[in-house]
């Protein structure tokens, strides 16, 4: 069986939550071919498997913000609970929950992810440890080099998490 899902699709579904990396449940379940009501009916069969490290519910704010980095909410819209976030030991547990051969594929995928993000991220720190020492040893020389020393910088920070206005209609009065 082939499966024709590339790291950075998969990539693109992991986001950063309470510090871990995780993937909500809407997305496993699509990755799985299988309905979201399904993955966390058998999910719920099994909860013994999911402690708070390998799987947690978001919180309402933890969603909002979420959903406030996207453009278009109508793939998230109508859940009467707040999505279940597994961490990639609780991804790693679904594919024994979900025992099928589509699910193992899409295990073996994921983990890749998982692991070509981790190799960027050392990568990062492993840059920018090498440009402070660079700093270091040639910082003082001159301040055209400095001024490349803080673009490099730049492009190895994480871009930062905008909040966007609300759209719709906004029923305070003093508007």
């Amino acid at each position: 069986m082939t499966l024709s899902l590339s790291v950075k699709i998969i990539a693109q579904k992991i986001f950063i939550i309470r510090k871990k990396k995780i993937m909500l449940d809407n997305d496993l379940a699509r990755l799985y071919e299988v309905s979201t009501r399904r993955l966390n009916e058998q999910v719920k069969r099994n909860i013994r498997r999911f402690p708070e490290d390998f799987m947690f519910r978001l919180t309402k704010d933890e969603f909002d913000n979420l959903m406030s980095q996207f453009a278009t909410s109508n793939n998230w819209g109508g859940r009467r609970k707040m999505p279940l976030a597994f961490t990639e030991q609780g991804v790693a547990m679904l594919s024994s929950v979900l025992n099928s051969e589509r699910a193992i594929q899409v295990n073996i995928q994921i983990m890749r992810a998982f692991v070509k993000i981790k190799e960027v991220l050392i990568t990062n720190r492993e840059l920018a440890r090498r440009l402070e020492d660079l700093e270091k040893r040639y910082g003082n020389h001159d301040e055209k080099i400095n001024i490349i020393f803080e673009a490099i910088r730049q492009l190895l920070e994480p871009p930062p998490i905008l909040s966007k206005p609300k759209i719709g209609f906004n029923s305070d009065k003093s508007v």
